[in-house]
């Protein structure tokens, strides 16, 4: 992952970034091995520190900065860093501290989390406050796109629910392949964990608004809403639609893969999705941004 970012950028991305991690972050993304990668507390400063080199390489061809920004979960921190609330090596120290946090948590408190395809969001709520009712542990954890909602909990309660999927009146319900049961009460140690880190962070006045997982609206207390955010539900697909309501026409995924565009894209249906998920991508993304 990011090879051509790992040799662009040895500032952001070698020596000074593997003394903060303590390990490798180019062998680990380059090498693997994959196992070793998809960890929590691996794979969030991997995507951290590759997107916001995407994103600074992006900004010089672009020559001028965003009205605003948004990231899922992990990408919040990028998006922060990107503002210039957060210093890139401060975002990845809360980053690493973050990742260990909820590897930690995840041996504590074991939970399992599962896609909801194709049910709205009020339906999926009051299924999973009955069953909370029930004596269940489960809750809302991401709210992705119209007819994607993500619920994590107990690995019994997900297995209940999508067995039980149709009783429900839930048409679809994808187990999904993670470690724990994130952006739920069940993150409460890890999120204690990180408190400590971000009382040591400093903050600053950003360049432009980042718009909160949280609350769906502009951050104002950074602190908050990094740490609220993993016990809490991330309402992606509610921050894109109020930024698009707020003026914004044109959203632009920078990072490895492309899952968020293909959010934004459910999100809001007339809006302009470019892709930016390695340098080669830059100069069609700045073509179709100065267009």
């Amino acid at each position: 992952m990011g090879a051509d970012v790992f040799a662009a950028r040895p500032d952001l991305l070698g020596s000074a970034a593997d003394e903060v991690l303590g390990w490798s972050l180019q062998d680990m993304c380059e090498h693997g091995p994959e196992e070793g990668l998809v960890r929590t507390d691996r794979a969030q400063p991997a995507l951290y520190s590759v997107a916001f080199a995407l994103w600074e390489a992006l900004v010089v061809k672009v020559g001028e900065l965003p009205v605003a920004a948004a990231g899922h979960s992990v990408g919040e921190y990028t998006a922060l860093a990107a503002a210039g609330v957060l210093g890139y090596f401060d975002g990845l120290r809360l980053v690493a501290a973050r990742g260990r946090a909820m590897a930690e948590a995840t041996r504590d408190a074991a939970g399992s989390m599962a896609a909801v395809i194709g049910a709205d969001l009020d339906i999926v709520e009051q299924v999973v406050a009955k069953m909370r009712g029930d004596g269940d542990q489960v809750w809302v954890a991401n709210v992705n796109a119209p007819g994607q909602v993500v619920v994590g909990g107990s690995g019994a309660a997900i297995d209940r629910l999508t067995k039980d999927a149709g009783e429900h009146g839930l048409r679809r319900v994808i187990p999904i392949n993670v470690a724990g049961a994130f952006h739920t009460p069940m993150m409460a140690g890890a999120r204690r964990e990180l408190d400590t880190a971000l009382a040591d962070a400093a903050f600053y006045p950003g360049d432009f608004p980042v718009w909160s997982n949280l609350e769906a609206e502009p951050i104002t207390d950074p602190a908050a809403s990094l740490s609220g955010q993993l016990t809490g539900t991330v309402r992606f697909s509610e921050s894109l639609a109020a930024m698009h309501a707020a003026g914004v026409e044109t959203f632009v995924h920078v990072g490895p893969g492309d899952v968020t565009a293909g959010l934004a894209k459910r999100s809001v249906k007339d809006a302009a999705v470019i892709t930016v998920s390695s340098l080669d991508h830059i100069e069609a993304a700045v073509a179709q941004l100065t267009a």
